[in-house]
């Protein structure tokens, strides 16, 4: 097979023309089918999402239809994707320089488990919470929320297999997704709740407990 030249790009490198791809500290390129690229990718998938939501609640405010109790919301995603870029870092770096790896910018901290814990004890208090599964899709920005939170529950998993692996370093990176999931669920029935709209009931399988998501298996 030819080679071909690389193109005259700042963005295509043809560096992965191979399947490959390198890590943050780089090392040892990677399969992009690694389950590492698996799980950061999704991390991506999940940040990208979230602007969904943030880029209606803009529309919203510019257009003069945001409710006030919305109003910090679009600041609150935007600390969530930025937190998100942290623990892409995390899972994108080689065993061999975790010791370059530093706390709140490229390793998940106990502090940011904590704040996603604080703000998600604040916000359960301020709304009225679901008895029953719910069905997404009330708001445009519930919805998109939604989707962010079934894809953070993706890179959850990913991240799960990982460590089972040995190869999630820190000890806050899988418990800061399953709450930020977490968070994001209650975010979805906030922005509902917000444009008094009530979340559409799924009525079809009834919890264990008063609390739920809209989905089984993203209970916890």
């Amino acid at each position: 097979m030819n080679r071909r030249s690389p193109i005259d790009s700042v963005v295509a490198t043809t560096k992965g023309d191979d399947g490959t791809t390198g890590l943050l500290f780089g090392g040892d390129r990677i399969s992009k089918d690694d389950p590492r690229t698996e799980a950061y990718g999704t991390i991506d998938e999940a940040v990208a999402a979230l602007g969904l939501a943030r880029a209606n609640l803009a529309v919203k405010r510019r257009i003069g239809t945001l409710s006030p109790s919305l109003g910090g919301l679009g600041d609150l995603i935007l600390r969530f994707q930025r937190e998100l870029f942290v623990v892409g870092a995390e899972l994108a770096t080689n065993p061999d320089a975790w010791d370059r790896l530093e706390d709140g910018r490229t390793r998940v901290s106990a502090a940011m488990l904590e704040e996603v814990e604080r703000v998600l004890i604040e916000a359960e208090a301020a709304i009225t919470l679901p008895t029953e599964f719910v069905v997404p899709g009330e708001t445009v920005t519930s919805a998109a929320l939604e989707l962010a939170r079934t894809i953070l529950r993706r890179a959850e998993r990913r991240a799960v297999a990982l460590r089972r692996g040995g190869l999630v370093p820190g000890a806050y990176l899988v418990p800061y997704l399953n709450r930020l999931a977490d968070l994001i669920w209650v975010l979805a029935r906030a922005a509902e709740q917000a444009e008094s709209r009530s979340a559409t009931p799924a009525r079809t399988v009834r919890p264990h407990r008063s609390v739920t998501t809209s989905a089984p298996g993203g209970l916890e």
